[in-house]
C-alpha cells in the first residue's frame, strides 16, 4: 500500500510539472496576504488531496480483496473437482460395465470444466491409462464362452466409448469450450479396435503419443487434420488391420514419426496430403501388407523420410504425387517385394534421394523422372 501511494504522488508530481513545462509557465506571482478566496481553495485542496488517498487506500484494499476472494474460489473449484474426480475414477473401478461407462463420462465432463489446464491433463491421463490396460482378446462365440463374449462386448463399448469421446474433444476448436486440442495424448501399447475420429483437428500444441499401438479394426481417421506444430509419434506402432487416414491432412510444422512401425495389412491413406513444413518420418518402417496411399499427395517443403524402410509387400502407391519443394529421402530404403508406384508422379523441385536403395527400382519411378534425371532427384546406382 505505501509503494502504491508513493507512486501515485510520483504520478501526479510528474503530470503537474509535464503540464505546467507543456503550457510554459514563467513563474508564480506571489502575494504577502492571503484572501479568503484563497484560504477558500487551499481548503478544498486539502480535503481533495485527503480524498484522493482515501480512495487509493480503498482501490489497494478491494484489489487485495478480489484476489484473495479468487484464490478462495478456485480453492473451492479444485476442492469439488477433486471429488467429483475420486468419485468417477471409483466408478472406472466397478466390475459393472454400465458403472465403468458412467464413471468415463463423468471423467469427459470434469476434463471440460477443469478449473485449470493441469486438471483437465489429468483427467484425459486417466482416460489414456485406461485403455493402457491389458486388453483381453475376444474369447470366441460359441456356447462354452458365451457370458465371457458377452462381458467382452460391454468392456468393449467402454473402451469404444473412450476413444470416440477423445476424437470429439480433439475435434473442438481449441478456443472453445470442452476443447482438448493443446492438451497430451498418450495412447502408448494401446490396442484400437474401434473408429477415432480427428477430422479437421488442429495439431498445434502437445505431444500425442501412439508408439506400439495395435490398429486392429474400425477407422482412425484425421482427414482434413492440420499439422502446424505438436509431436504426433507412432514409433514402433502396427497396421494390422482397419484404416488410418490422413486424406486432405496438412503437415505445415511440428514433428510426426512412424519410426520402425509396421504395415502388416489394413490401409493407411496420406492421399491428397499437403507436406509443406515439418518432419515427417517413416525411417526404418516395414511395408509388408496392405496399402499406404500417398496417391496426389503435394509435397512442398519440409521432410519426408524414408530412410532404411524396407517395402517387401503390400502397395505402396505415389501415383499422381508432386514433388515441388522439400526434402523427400528413401536413402538405404529396401525394395524387395511387393508393388511401389510412382506413375504419373511428378518431380519439379523437390530433393529426392534414392542414394544407397536396393533392390528393383519402383514402378514408373524412371519414367517420371524422366531423362535426364534432374540434378534434385538422386537415384541408386544400380537402377
Amino acid at each position: 500500500m505505501a509503494l502504491t501511494f508513493v507512486a501515485a504522488v510520483l504520478v501526479a508530481g510528474g503530470v503537474f510539472y509535464g503540464l505546467v513545462d507543456l503550457l510554459d509557465f514563467q513563474e508564480i506571482d506571489t502575494t504577502a496576504k492571503l484572501d479568503a478566496k484563497t484560504l477558500f481553495d487551499l481548503v478544498k485542496l486539502s480535503f481533495g488531496v485527503v480524498a484522493g488517498a482515501g480512495a487509493l487506500v480503498a482501490l489497494v484494499v478491494a484489489y487485495r480483496r478480489q484476489r484473495v476472494d479468487e484464490a478462495g474460489a478456485h480453492r473451492e473449484a479444485t476442492r469439488l473437482h477433486t471429488e467429483r474426480f475420486s468419485q468417477a475414477v471409483d466408478k472406472l473401478g466397478s466390475d459393472s460395465p454400465a458403472v465403468r461407462l458412467g464413471g468415463v463420462h463423468a471423467l469427459a465432463g470434469l476434463a471440460d470444466d477443469a478449473p485449470d489446464d493441469n486438471l483437465r491433463q489429468t483427467c484425459i491421463d486417466v482416460l489414456c491409462a485406461y485403455l493402457q490396460l491389458p486388453f483381453t482378446p475376444d474369447p470366441g462365440n460359441d456356447p462354452t464362452h458365451q457370458e465371457e463374449h458377452h462381458r467382452y462386448l460391454a468392456f468393449r463399448k467402454v473402451r469404444h466409448t473412450i476413444l470416440r469421446l477423445i476424437g470429439d474433444h480433439f475435434r473442438r476448436p481449441q478456443e472453445t469450450h470442452r476443447s482438448w486440442q493443446g492438451c497430451d495424448l498418450d495412447l502408448t501399447g494401446v490396442t484400437i479396435d474401434g473408429d477415432m475420429n480427428f477430422g479437421g483437428a488442429v495439431f498445434s500444441g502437445g505431444t500425442v503419443r501412439f508408439n506400439r499401438a495395435v490398429f486392429s479394426g474400425g477407422t482412425v481417421t484425421f482427414s482434413a487434420a492440420r499439422f502446424s506444430g505438436s509431436v504426433v509419434i507412432f514409433n514402433g506402432a502396427v497396421v494390422s488391420d482397419g484404416t488410418v487416414r490422413f486424406s486432405g491432412a496438412t503437415f505445415s510444422g511440428g514433428l510426426m514419426e512412424f519410426r520402425g512401425a509396421t504395415f502388416s495389412s489394413g490401409t493407411v491413406r496420406f492421399n491428397s496430403a499437403t507436406f509443406s513444413g515439418g518432419t515427417v518420418t517413416l525411417g526404418g518402417a516395414v511395408f509388408s501388407g496392405g496399402l499406404v496411399d500417398f496417391g496426389s499427395a503435394a509435397f512442398s517443403g519440409g521432410l519426408m523420410d524414408f530412410g532404411a524402410a524396407a517395402f517387401s509387400g503390400g502397395t505402396v502407391n505415389f501415383d499422381r504425387a508432386a514433388f515441388s519443394g522439400g526434402t523427400v529421402t528413401f536413402d538405404g530404403a529396401a525394395f524387395s517385394r511387393g508393388t511401389v508406384t510412382f506413375d504419373g508422379a511428378a518431380f519439379s523441385g523437390t530433393t529426392v534421394d534414392f542414394n544407397c536403395a536396393v533392390g528393383p527400382a519402383p514402378d514408373g519411378l524412371l519414367v517420371a523422372v524422366g531423362t535426364p534425371v534432374p540434378s534434385a532427384v538422386r537415384l541408386s546406382v544400380i537402377w
